[in-house]
């Protein structure tokens, strides 16, 4: 059989729950590209975001095909086997032996209408070669299976096994339900199902979702579950067999597991513990009674232990990652996975297995994310002494919402909250100590405790900020917003993509090097970050240029730590925290000796950079409108704070424990992929009207938009550029003349009104934009031996500047503090149209250069790019690439030798064979001596000495 797409145009597998929408680019759901995409996308719903494979020519295949799932089968696994049978017709869907009650109770009324296979009307003789497993990972035994499986291929929603077995395909996605995998894919190929189908498989779905309210639940299993129901599944009849009536038996057990029922916390988790024992003679499915004793307590995790006879059946469930259920059941002799798990414990008690369990849960339960791994060092504190107003000004420096309240011995003994300082000062108690209104407590957590205590303590509390101590040391702050913006589901997942995208991106040497430093800034107590615009290209997949390294912890320090290490020198500048690694010659050679694939340490994309800059995490504050900010260390959430725009707050960690994982507390993700241009806080513009400039720059680079708020806030911030010294205007001008379309955000400022708050006669029209375009598309760079970015950028702002009478030009030139260079281009520029107007076909060669030579290449460059004459245009060209090239053999020095005075002359009988050339009158060395003595006196010894050689 071969497992591959039998018809339209499918992706294979990728492990994310993005959200697909009319606008996606690529296939729509039908497999095709359709014309109208919104159309489209209401017929055929949700794309499927892992297009599974299907077997192409099995109908020709007379080897026996079986889909098979666990047993002790719920909603998911039956739903599943369905599902896949609309997508493998040709193999059989085979009913486990064991399925649980409500599930039986469904196919009572329903089963008819399905094509499901009970195991024993399975026929003998025939020898089963290939097997399609769902929801599950571990084959069971049929009629007609050996060990000699050809093929098997495992539908899932867990991961697959690091350890896969030998013709085994594996198509895992995690996903709330295995159902949702497979309704994907039915919907993406337009296969027909029956409501009874669509009625099953959304009951599958919601069983192992708890209704899409388990944790595990993504956007996709909603998805699917909405298209079901346009499908025509029944919510009613799925919600009556889901809240399927407990037996007398069942209501037995449920009461003793009631009874019994122990919470016991590990590591910042709630976990629950219960046993019972069955009635004699029953075998009654426990599954049911565990969804119904977590929804009764709602803990991280939940065991159960039911004794039967001899024999204790163990069921776990779990909703958080730091535990997995199925490890703890393998203990056991069990399986399953990482959320729902269970074994059959043998010639044991549930007493006895509870115990065991007891004693095994805390080496299992490990806690995936610490707070180490989100909380905020260097933070910030107050003392008991503070006064509220003084307490009042650190805040309105640092943004922070509150600070931790220390005694002289460095002890955290409250906490003071904005809140309570902004309700002080209402009250007139400005100048009262702090500890009149804070909150008293002595309440913090270590480094390594799990996220689930910190949760605890912040609602036992009510505070919003924790402090962190490590031994008798306040080492950090974890707050509210750390916890809100964690996503532990798809951070593990997210960390291993954008290390992919970080290796695709960075030469291997550089990368390494990264890591080093990365590995010392963890023994230091420090942490490494990419930051800025670094993070924001490399999740965009555009090239990464600058590499820019944040230390949360002393940059300086770090910097010369890898210079005692691995040699090189380090300037640093002890003001901003900032450092300089200047990399040693041989680096390179320690780098890659050990490389799988040597590369030529020539090569510029694989070499080390010359240095490595090294800045500590800090935070700023401006004491008022358009100042120069006041800098002063601080965590990596509060250096992400002082940045322009939230595109630009994200981060990358580069901690060996952490390595890959993105740091996003402002939304700048999320704006990334709307394609949006947000400013942080609404002072923003006023802080730094210069961001005004690179907003612009940014929609015009990216194609990105700015959101209403923030183009208001630039509205009412654009006064302010008057106040900003010209350095720093002209150096983001500058930045935008170095971009691709540099008229995009000349045209967005003039729309922003931003130009004409810098100067009134600045503007950005049609004539600009066009000569602009031309600069970079017509105008031959190399040959006019202008292809240095530096020329470019000059000539882009010679084009800005070019129509500003003297009188501007001089105020705009004072006010931007421009170059002598660009005041040089702007006095020359009506000389250079008065001579080229002069120009005509009819001169020779000689008579144009002898005008143009009297001007530098970037004013004729200038004029070639403001004229509208093609003659003029032409004969530039012309200038540009031979005629200011051509000279004649003959030097001054030749002219000494012939004996030829030096003197005036010398000029005069260059610049001649110099015309001749231009004019094609002469070709030769020979032709110019001949030249030179017709030019002397022809009687002259000079003459005769001059025909003789």
């Amino acid at each position: 059989m071969d497992w591959t797409v039998p018809h339209g145009t499918y992706q294979q597998m990728v492990s994310t729950a993005s959200s697909c929408s009319p606008s996606d680019a690529g296939p729509l759901p039908c497999g095709k590209e359709c014309k109208n995409r919104q159309a489209c996308y209401n017929r055929h719903g949700p794309r499927a975001e892992g297009v599974l494979l299907a077997p192409r020519g099995s109908g020709r295949d007379t080897k026996m095909q079986l889909i098979l799932t666990h047993e002790n089968a719920d909603f998911d696994a039956v739903a599943s086997l369905v599902a896949a049978h609309k997508l493998y017709p040709t193999a059989s869907p085979v009913l486990p032996r064991r399925v649980n009650r409500n599930v039986r109770a469904f196919l009572s009324l329903y089963g008819p209408s399905l094509p499901l296979v009970e195991p024993n009307t399975l026929p003998r003789g025939q020898h089963v070669q290939r097997v399609v497993l769902v929801d599950t990972q571990k084959l069971s035994f049929v009629r007609g299976m050996g060990k000699d499986i050809a093929e098997v291929l495992v539908i899932d929603h867990h991961h697959p096994p690091e350890s896969k077995p030998q013709n085994w395909r594996f198509q895992c996605d995690q996903v709330g339900a295995a159902t949702t995998l497979l309704a994907e894919a039915i919907s993406s190929r337009l296969i027909p199902i029956s409501p009874a189908e669509a009625t099953l498989m959304l009951a599958g779905i919601y069983e192992d979702t708890g209704n899409l309210t388990y944790t595990s639940t993504t956007p996709r299993d909603l998805r699917a579950a909405a298209w079901l129901i346009d499908q025509g599944a029944d919510l009613a009849v799925a919600t009556e067999f889901l809240d399927h009536p407990l037996t007398p038996a069942q209501q037995q057990i449920y009461e003793g597991l009631r009874e019994h029922l122990d919470i016991v916390e590990i590591n910042g988790h709630p976990i629950a513990l219960s046993w019972a024992e069955s009635p004699p003679d029953t075998e009654e499915e426990i599954s049911t009674l565990a969804h119904k004793l977590r929804e009764l307590v709602e803990p991280s995790a939940l065991f159960i232990l039911v004794q039967l006879g001899e024999n204790v059946q163990l069921v776990a469930r779990s909703t958080t990652d730091d535990l997995n259920v199925a490890e703890v059941s393998e203990h056991f002799g069990g399986g399953g996975h990482d959320r729902a798990a269970a074994a059959l414990i043998k010639g044991r008690s549930a007493q006895e297995a509870l115990e065991e369990l007891r004693d095994l849960l805390p080496k299992y339960v490990r806690p995936r994310i610490k707070v180490r791994d989100i909380m905020s060092f260097g933070v910030r504190t107050v003392r008991p002494t503070n006064s509220v107003a003084d307490v009042a000004r650190r805040m309105l420096q640092t943004g922070h919402e509150g600070f931790p309240v220390i005694d002289e011995t460095g002890q955290v003994i409250g906490l003071v909250t904005r809140n309570a300082v902004d309700r002080a000062i209402q009250h007139g108690l400005k100048d009262q100590p702090v500890r009149r209104i804070m909150q008293h407590g002595t309440h913090a957590v270590h480094p390594d405790d799990s996220i689930e205590r910190v949760r605890t303590l912040m609602i036992q509390t009510g505070w919003g900020q924790i402090p962190v101590v490590s031994g008798d040391q306040l080492v950090g702050v974890i707050t509210r917003t750390d916890l809100i913006r964690l996503k532990p589901s798809a951070q593990a997942a997210d960390r291993k993509r954008i290390a992919h995208l970080m290796e695709q991106a960075i030469p291997a040497p550089v990368l390494k090097l990264i890591r080093e430093i990365g590995s010392a800034a963890a023994k230091q107590g420090y942490r490494l970050y990419f930051v800025g615009g670094l993070v924001r290209d490399l999740l965009l997949g555009q090239p990464v240029f600058d590499i820019d390294l944040v230390v949360e912890g002393n940059a300086i320090k770090l910097a010369q730590r890898m210079a005692r290490r691995y040699g090189g020198q380090v300037r640093s500048h002890r003001r901003f925290g900032t450092a300089k690694w200047l990399l040693p010659d041989d680096l390179w050679d320690r780098f890659s000796d050990d490389q799988s694939t040597q590369v030529s340490s020539t090569d510029m994309n694989t070499k080390l950079p010359e240095f490595i800059d090294l800045v500590t995490a800090r935070t700023e504050f401006y004491e008022h409108p358009t100042a120069l900010p006041l800098v002063e260390q601080s965590s990596i959430k509060q250096d992400l704070h002082r940045r322009d725009f939230t595109i630009n707050t994200l981060a990358i960690c580069l901690d060996p424990q952490r390595w890959g994982e993105l740091l996003d507390f402002y939304g700048g993700r999320a704006d990334l992929e709307d394609g949006i241009i947000r400013v942080l806080h609404s002072l923003s513009f006023v802080d730094d009207p210069t961001r005004i400039l690179r907003a612009a720059r940014f929609e015009a680079r990216l194609g990105f938009r700015l959101d209403e708020r923030s183009e208001a806030l630039i509205s009412e911030a654009l006064p302010l550029l008057k106040r900003v010294s010209g350095e720093r205007i002209r150096h983001e001008l500058d930045l935008i003349f170095r971009e691709a379309q540099p008229e995009a955000a000349l045209r967005r400022l003039e729309q922003l009104g931003a130009l004409r708050e810098i100067h009134p006669s600045l503007h950005c029209d049609a004539w600009l934009e066009e000569r602009f375009k031309a600069l970079r598309t017509e105008f031959q760079a190399t040959q006019w031996e202008l292809d240095d970015p530096d020329d470019r950028v000059l000539l882009y702002w010679a084009l800005f500047t070019y129509r500003l009478d003297d009188d501007a030009f001089a105020e705009v030139k004072e006010r931007l503090r421009l170059s002598r260079d660009l005041a040089s281009l702007h006095a020359t520029r009506r000389a250079v149209v008065d001579m080229l107007s002069e120009l005509t076909t009819s001169m020779r060669p000689s008579q144009v250069v002898a005008r143009l030579d009297a001007f530098p290449m970037p004013a004729l460059a200038l004029g070639w790019l403001t004229t509208e004459n093609a003659q003029a245009r032409e004969a530039l060209d012309q200038y540009a690439g031979q005629w200011r090239h051509v000279q004649p053999e003959l030097t001054g020095k030749d002219l000494r030798r012939l004996g030829i005075k030096p003197g005036p002359q010398y000029r005069d009988i260059l610049w001649r064979l110099r015309q001749a050339r231009l004019d094609g009158e002469i070709h030769t060395r020979d032709e110019e001596l001949a030249m030179v003595a017709r030019i002397l006196d022809a009687g002259s010894e000079q003459a005769k000495t001059v025909k003789e050689m």
